[in-house]
C-alpha cells in the first residue's frame, strides 16, 4: 500500500529524529547552502577519493574483458535506485536511503568477497580482529576518508548517524522475512560481527534488502554472459519455475530460460519490488509474500552453488591472497626494518608514509584537523594502519603495488 509508513519517515515528527541527524561534531554552515542533513551526508561521499575507487573494484567477477560486467560501482548504484523506488513508494525518507546506498559498500576490499575474506585471514593473525566490510566502512567514513572544509583544512567525514548506522548495518546475507528496526540507539562500535543488530531506521532497513534484490539476479546475468552457468541453465529454470501466482505470471513466462535467451534482471528487480512493497507493513515488518521468500532463497542457493563456489573462481582467489599476502607482510617490514625497508621501496613506502602522517601521533601539516587514530610506537597499531591502506585499495593499484614489490 502506497505511503504505508509514511508516519514512521525519518522527519523532525519522528521519535528517533534527534538521534538520527546526530553527528560527532558541528558541520561547518555556509549562507548559500539549501541542502538537508542527509544531502550533505550524500555529497560528501560522492567527493570522496574512496567512492570514486569504487569503479575499479570488484563485485564478484574479477577484470572481465566485457565492460559490462558489474563493478562493485554499479552494484551501489543499483542498490540506490532499488532503495530508492521502494522508499518513495513506502513513504519513507528517500534521502536517508540515497545516501546510506550511496556508501554501504564504501569500506569493501579489493578483490570483491574473496579479498575481504584474505584480509580478516591476516587482521586476525596480526591484531585478533576480524575484517568485515560492513565495519571497515563505518570506520572508513569515521576515520579514514578526508575532505577539505571551506577553509581548505582536511575534517573526517562526521556523517549523521543514520548513515553511520545503515552502513555497518546493511549487510543483505539476511534469512528472515519481516525486517523491522531496532528500538535501541547504541554505540555503533559494539557491533562484533554482521547483521548482530537490525538498523536503526526503516530507511537503513530498506537498503538492506535492497543490497540482496540487487545482487541475486545481476550475479546471474553477469555468470551467464560470461558462460558461467553454460552447464545449468536447467537448474536455472527450475529455480526460476517457482514463481506461480497471478501477479507474477509474466516474470514466470519471461524467465524460462534457454541457451539462447537472456536473464532479464530488470523484471526479477521489479517484481520483487512490487512484492514486497504490497506485503509490508509496520506491524509485519518489510516483508515478501511466502512465494517470492522462498524464491530469493532458492536463488541465492543456486547462486552460491554455481556461481560462486565454482572452480572457474578459484585460481583467481590464490592470486588475491598472493597479493594481499606479499602487500601487508612487506608493509608489516616498514615498521621493524624501516629505512632498510624504504630504501628497497622507495616509491611504495614514500605514499604509504605520507598518508600515514595525515593520522599518526607525529607532527602533522597544519592543515590536517582530522582525528589522529595511530599511535606509531605501537606495533599493532601500525598493523591496522596497513589493513585500512590496503582496503582502501582498487584491485589495479593492489596488483600494481604487488607488481612493484615482486620486481627486480
Amino acid at each position: 500500500m502506497k505511503n504505508v509508513f509514511y508516519s514512521q519517515q525519518a522527519n523532525e515528527n519522528n521519535t528517533k529524529w534527534k538521534n538520527i541527524i546526530k553527528r560527532e561534531k558541528v558541520l561547518y554552515s555556509r549562507e548559500n547552502d539549501i541542502r538537508s542533513e542527509f544531502e550533505r551526508d550524500y555529497t560528501r561521499i560522492i567527493h570522496s577519493l574512496a567512492f570514486r575507487r569504487m569503479k575499479h573494484k570488484t563485485q564478484v567477477f574479477f577484470s572481465p574483458v566485457n565492460d559490462h560486467i558489474c563493478t562493485r560501482m554499479e552494484h551501489i548504484i543499483l542498490v540506490e535506485s532499488i532503495s530508492d523506488t521502494i522508499a518513495s513508494y513506502l513513504g519513507l525518507n528517500t534521502k536517508l536511503t540515497k545516501s546510506i546506498a550511496i556508501a554501504h559498500d564504501i569500506g569493501h576490499s579489493p578483490f570483491g568477497h574473496q579479498g575481504e575474506k584474505i584480509l580478516s585471514k591476516i587482521s586476525q593473525k596480526e591484531i585478533g580482529k576480524t575484517f568485515w566490510h560492513e565495519r571497515n566502512g563505518m570506520e572508513m567514513v569515521d576515520k579514514i576518508i578526508l575532505l577539505e572544509d571551506d577553509k581548505q583544512n582536511l575534517q573526517n567525514l562526521n556523517l549523521t548517524y543514520g548513515v553511520r548506522d545503515g552502513i555497518i548495518s546493511h549487510c543483505g546475507e539476511i534469512d528472515e522475512n519481516g525486517l523491522k528496526p531496532r528500538d535501541e540507539y547504541i554505540n555503533l562500535y559494539e557491533y562484533n560481527y554482521p547483521n548482530q543488530f537490525n538498523p536503526y531506521t526503516w530507511e537503513g532497513c530498506v537498503v538492506k534488502i535492497a543490497d540482496k534484490i540487487a545482487y541475486l539476479g545481476r550475479d546471474i546475468q553477469d555468470a551467464i554472459t560470461l558462460g558461467i552457468l553454460d552447464e545449468h541453465l536447467n537448474e536455472l529454470h527450475d529455480v526460476m519455475n517457482i514463481k506461480r501466482d497471478d501477479h507474477l505470471e509474466e516474470l514466470h513466462k519471461l524467465l524460462n530460460i534457454g541457451k539462447n535467451q537472456k536473464i532479464n534482471n530488470s523484471i526479477i528487480i521489479n517484481s520483487l519490488i512490487y512484492d514486497l512493497c504490497e506485503n509490508s507493513n509496520e506491524i509485519d515488518g518489510l516483508r515478501f509474500s511466502d512465494k517470492s521468500f522462498n524464491f530469493m532463497n532458492k536463488l541465492k542457493k543456486f547462486n552460491y552453488e554455481y556461481i560462486y563456489l565454482d572452480e572457474r573462481l578459484k585460481p583467481s582467489t590464490k592470486y588475491f591472497e598472493l597479493v594481499l599476502n606479499t602487500i601487508f607482510y612487506t608493509f608489516k617490514k616498514y615498521y621493524n626494518e624501516n629505512e632498510h625497508i624504504k630504501n628497497i621501496y622507495p616509491e611504495i613506502f614514500t605514499d604509504f608514509e605520507n598518508w600515514l602522517k595525515m593520522f599518526w601521533n607525529k607532527e602533522r601539516k597544519d592543515y590536517c584537523k582530522n582525528s589522529i587514530i595511530f599511535n606509531v610506537d605501537d606495533e599493532k597499531e601500525i598493523y591496522q594502519a596497513i589493513i585500512y591502506y590496503i582496503s582502501g585499495m582498487t584491485d589495479n593499484y593492489a596488483i600494481d603495488i604487488f607488481n612493484k614489490i615482486i620486481k627486480f
